[in-house]
């Protein structure tokens, strides 16, 4: 006999139909359950459009009366690009609904259930939660702390080096690892690096395979003086490319200003010790609804990401090269810790073999 979590199960898997896709918005599945039927089911698609509840609800038409719905996150009671799903919940007299977890959203967390339970509803709430964190830890770190879930992507040596002392870098790893990690851009709202990386690689960070385009991230250099030259390949890929930078004092812009702003968006952050403040950078980018982003460099932005504990999740793509140097580049430097007891660790680690590189991707857990 099929049990709440059967439906469950189903309804997380519609919900990943749209992963990548949603942001600023939750990945969200839903059914509609008549004398152990799915009538109805949905998934949403992207921020604007009908929510899943909605979806099922509107393929279940009459059928709906009487039912139970079953829904990943629980149904919002606010307006927001849509109107409340509660309210339709009701008006379609849906008998019980099964929720997968409470929204974390503070607008939100716990009213849907309390508003379904007041017009006679009954509700179960609690089913599959470890899953759902996991597909929706972007969501809840941007709705909960209101910045950026970040994840770190570093292809390198087996020494942990990113380029030869001569700043040679192409190719560290191997061509399925790029492809791999190019196919992974369509799924962040941001892909970030410092300038030094726009001076050393001059890449696109675009995501151009192909059946892998539909979806161009936004580009964002990390660029403290606006040192960026006019001419980077950045510049002449589709999509739209951010500097931040720190704002200059009056009539001492740096030259190139005027035509970068022509280019990109130039984005002004506060200062610390002379260099962008990456927490402001965060909470600016969060208000821009930015919620993801995918660091790709270099040694000083990643290492600087980690002095200020803003990395969620890393993806170390590992050749079987030895470079060696005192002088070759770090895939992870700025100040680093003093006590190993303080390191940074992974946990909920993968391992995944691609061609001769290892990729080796899990959360980070901090010791402060």
């Amino acid at each position: 006999m099929k049990d709440n979590n059967y439906y469950m199960e189903r309804a997380i898997k519609l919900a990943l139909k749209a992963k990548g896709k949603t942001s600023p918005n939750p990945l969200v599945g839903a059914l509609v359950v008549k004398d152990g039927r799915i009538v109805g089911e949905g998934y949403h698609q992207q921020a604007g459009l009908p929510h899943a509840e909605i979806i099922a609800l509107d393929e279940a038409g009459r059928r709906a009366e009487g039912a139970t719905l079953f829904v990943t996150l629980e149904p919002c009671v606010h307006f927001g690009r849509t109107p409340p799903c509660v309210n339709r919940i009701i008006k379609s007299k849906i008998k019980k609904v099964v929720i997968g977890m409470r929204d974390p959203n503070p607008l939100n967390n716990g009213k849907g259930i309390e508003i379904l339970r007041k017009n006679k509803i009954s509700v179960e709430c609690g089913f599959r939660e470890d899953v759902l964190r996991e597909i929706n830890e972007v969501f809840i770190k941007y709705i909960t702390q209101k910045i950026p879930y970040v994840t770190v992507k570093v292809a390198q040596s087996l020494d942990g080096k990113i380029a030869t002392s001569t700043g040679d870098s192409k190719w560290v790893t191997s061509d399925a690892s790029r492809n791999y990690a190019h196919r992974l851009r369509q799924y962040f709202d941001a892909v970030m690096v410092g300038v030094n990386t726009i001076l050393r690689d001059d890449p696109l960070l675009s995501c151009r395979l192909p059946g892998f385009a539909k979806k161009q991230p936004l580009r964002i250099i990390v660029d403290s003086h606006l040192s960026t030259p006019q001419n980077a390949k950045i510049f002449q890929s589709e999509g739209k490319v951010i500097i931040a930078t720190l704002k200059s004092p009056r009539g001492q812009e740096p030259a190139n200003r005027q035509i970068l702003s022509q280019k990109a968006t130039i984005l002004e952050v506060r200062e610390v010790n002379g260099q962008v403040n990456l927490y402001d950078l965060m909470k600016k980018l969060a208000k821009m609804e930015i919620t993801n982003i995918l660091v790709e460099g270099g040694g000083t932005l990643i290492g600087s990401l980690f002095d200020e504990a803003l990395v969620d999740k890393v993806m170390f793509f590992i050749s079987p090269k030895i470079i060696g140097g005192r002088e070759a580049i770090s895939s992870v430097e700025g100040k680093g810790i003093r006590q190993l007891i303080k390191a940074p660790v992974l946990k909920d680690m993968v391992f995944k073999k691609i061609d001769n590189d290892i990729l080796i991707e899990g959360r980070i857990e901090y010791h402060r």
